[in-house]
């Protein structure tokens, strides 16, 4: 069986969303739990496809073409998971979106397949989201966290109002604030109240951890 599980994570790697859920298709039939098949063979395939994305061995295209391989073998498991009554163990919750006035997505769209790889629930809000969206949207989903892109000098100033929004809202310090984009830098972070800055993809899948992990050592301290 780990043969199996082996070939489903290579597809991913490869970006071959067929063969993936070929290989999802004969993970069940072989009697492989789908949440293992998740697990054990779908996440750690994109885990690798950043790790080789940060270190400029893969490149945009061929995340994309992972992501999609992913997204048909978990097509294919999922509801056999619901039959079982079985969920997925999400780390946490994600509000992103690019900030008003600005609709750059690639950046944003990556951090959140990388997020959702990595056992987030992601919302993504998209582009041009007015501050009350992101304030609506992270109080209605619960979340954990919430990510601002921003991709121009003159749209920047817009991760302040939504920092400032949330604590307006009383959402905050529960919901962390997550920044990132090409004008941004910590400093910039820092300034305006964030609770980080994520430089690239897998920065953002890191800092996300942190900050959840953190949250639940907190909480058991009190």
């Amino acid at each position: 069986m780990d043969d199996i599980l082996q070939r489903l994570r290579q597809h991913i790697i490869d970006g071959t969303p067929e063969l993936a859920g070929q290989a999802a298709r004969e993970a069940l039939s072989h009697g492989i739990e789908p949440l293992d098949a998740i697990n054990l063979g779908c996440t750690p395939g994109m885990a690798q496809v950043g790790e080789q994305f940060g270190c400029h061995q893969m490149f945009l295209p061929d995340v994309m073409a992972a992501s999609e391989a992913m997204k048909l073998a978990v097509s294919v498991l999922e509801p056999e998971m619901r039959k079982r009554g079985d969920h997925r163990r999400m780390l946490g919750t994600i509000v992103l979106g690019t900030v008003q006035g600005d609709i750059h997505e690639i950046g944003k769209s990556l951090v959140a397949i990388m997020l959702s790889a990595n056992g987030f629930a992601v919302h993504d809000l998209g582009v041009s989201v007015p501050t009350e969206s992101f304030v609506a949207k992270a109080r209605e989903f619960n979340a954990d966290i919430v990510g601002v892109s921003a991709l121009l000098t003159t749209t920047m100033i817009f991760q302040k109002s939504v920092v400032e929004a949330l604590d307006a809202a009383g959402l905050r310090p529960r919901i962390k604030v997550v920044v990132g984009g090409a004008p941004i830098n910590r400093q910039w972070a820092a300034e305006i109240g964030a609770d980080g800055y994520a430089k690239d993809a897998m920065s953002a899948v890191t800092l996300a951890k942190a900050l959840v992990q953190n949250r639940i050592e907190a909480s058991r301290a009190t």
